[in-house]
């Protein structure tokens, strides 16, 4: 039988609720940029297809370097009025914002399944993280500013992140950075998720959050936004390249920052036994395509237990499901069941498709290939945006799959025979976010843990960003600047005693996890 839209999803459903929802910040076709407190129909606005169809979307309204600027200036000034708002008042508005995103968030979720190809149950989980995480700060709060022994920062923090979590990293961080007292600035990514912080920044706007939220190329906005005097501190989550240009400019200025980058976060296997815990651990490996910073893309195996590992891995990997996030038999049947859907855009498929065809051809050897099932897509629909999962054995040297993160549902395998050479491979990177070893022994495990560089390393189960106290950060290049997580969050945007280290990767500082 064939497939049709979930009743009620469409995108011209979501927008014309979001045009009900917050008029303020929508209008006809575009969404507007607020800045200096007021919702501006200023920019540039880009036209935008989703992932998920290709079919047109709201696009970013793009700001020039000098509107930027303005909007830079009118943040301080937010940011000076706001610091000296009570306690008490700023954890009421917060709250009030919550229970706002709650009230809308189905319509929040439904923005990111079609702005970012987010499956339905991730695109909820999404929202629900961002809601319940800040409700926790809200709760604990006063202990984590000391009774006012903290203050906020001299100027407001600016936010630049990765399109793949818009709620709970990038809307999670502003609010609480907003509680603990500061103004806040994001940029919308660029690769999507404008609508989705449009309307979260409308309903916190509402309730007095100082935000201010605009759009424009990293080249443009960039003098703005990370080394404008104005700005107190600098929250960047994405890829080295352009992160290593953010921390050369905070560095030079001594600004304060927080630099979460990629790495190759690595799954090692070394005199193992337990198959069945692996095989159920893989499927989740790749939720949302394994387009996170915590995805594990690398499988560094010991070549004796290399086909016990692939009779554990490939039944796994064949029963994931790709498809359109809204496709259904019949219009008001429950959301589809997927593990992904597409990846970012058109663009980045095939990028990922053309790394693993000159892998391929230079000798990676292919385990798996993914093919489309047409059941879990719409007749005819564009489908340019999706990658079937695809496992390599032994990625050349010379292939980007050898050394970076593909961000997509790629793994790749390299087969060691000694402890040296194991701990080389997980180490590939410089510096990883997350890492696994999988082994019986647990003195084989607090031996070699330690010599992994990543931030988290799990025994035998994978590692996560973490919510609420949990610490995180990373090693190397996969990191610069303060360390994030329950109070170390609240640290990294507010003053505390003179003298006061912040924990972090500093040049002359380092917090072991």
């Amino acid at each position: 039988m064939a497939t049709t839209l979930k009743a009620n999803t469409s995108w011209s459903d979501a927008w014309q609720r979001c045009l009900a929802v917050a008029p303020e910040a929508f209008r006809d076709d575009r969404v507007l940029n607020l800045w200096n407190g007021t919702w501006q129909a200023d920019g540039r606005a880009l036209p935008a297809t989703s992932p998920v169809d290709g079919s047109p979307i709201a696009g970013p309204p793009r700001l020039d370097a000098d509107t930027a600027h303005q909007a830079v200036r009118a943040s301080l000034d937010q940011h000076r009025a706001w610091r000296h708002i009570p306690l008490p008042e700023r954890r009421a508005r917060v709250a009030a914002t919550l229970d706002a995103l709650t009230q809308h968030r189905e319509l929040l979720a439904l923005l990111l399944v079609w702005e970012i190809g987010k499956p339905w149950r991730l695109a909820q989980a999404d929202v629900d993280r961002a809601i319940d995480g800040v409700r926790w700060y809200v709760d604990g709060i006063d202990d984590m500013l000391g009774d006012g022994e903290r203050t906020p920062l001299a100027g407001p923090v600016s936010n630049i992140a990765s399109w793949n979590y818009p709620m709970s990293v990038l809307v999670h961080a502003m609010l609480v950075q907003a509680l603990a007292g500061n103004a806040v600035i994001a940029k919308t990514p660029t690769d999507g998720g404008v609508s989705c912080l449009t309307l979260a920044c409308a309903l916190a706007a509402r309730e007095g959050i100082p935000v201010t939220l605009v759009s424009g190329s990293g080249g443009q906005l960039s003098e703005a936004l990370v080394r404008a005097p104005e700005i107190g501190c600098v929250s960047f989550v994405g890829g080295r390249d352009t992160g290593a240009a953010v921390a050369t400019d905070v560095a030079d200025l001594g600004k304060r920052h927080i630099l979460e980058q990629e790495g190759l976060n690595t799954w090692g296997i070394w005199n193992f036994t337990d198959w069945d815990k692996l095989t159920a651990a893989i499927p989740k490996l790749f939720d949302y395509g394994k387009q996170r910073c915590t995805a594990y893309p690398r499988f560094v195996v010991q070549r004796e237990a290399f086909d016990a590992f692939l009779a554990a891995y490939l039944p796994a990997v064949r029963t994931l499901r790709v498809g359109h996030p809204l496709a259904v038999e019949h219009p008001e049947d429950p959301y589809p069941a997927l593990d992904f859907g597409p990846l970012i855009n058109a663009a980045k498929a095939k990028e990922l498709t053309d790394q693993v065809a000159e892998a391929i051809d230079r000798g990676a050897v292919p385990l798996h290939r993914g093919a489309p099932d047409p059941a879990l897509f719409l007749p005819g629909q564009d489908t340019g945006a999706y990658v079937h999962p695809v496992t390599l054995l032994g990625p050349p040297p010379s292939s980007p799959l050898h050394h970076a993160e593909p961000f997509g549902p790629v793994d790749t395998i390299v087969l060691v025979d000694t402890e040296a050479e194991l701990l080389a491979a997980m180490n590939a990177s410089n510096g990883a976010l997350v890492a696994t070893l999988s082994t019986d022994d647990e003195a084989t495990y607090e031996r070699l843990a330690p010599q992994i560089r990543a931030f988290k390393v799990g025994h035998g189960k994978p590692r996560s960003r973490g919510d609420r106290d949990e610490l995180f950060g990373g090693f190397g290049a996969s990191w610069r600047g303060a360390f994030v997580g329950g109070e170390l969050l609240v640290r990294a945007v507010t003053e505390g005693p003179s003298g006061e280290r912040l924990p972090g990767n500093f040049p002359d500082y380092h917090l072991m996890p």
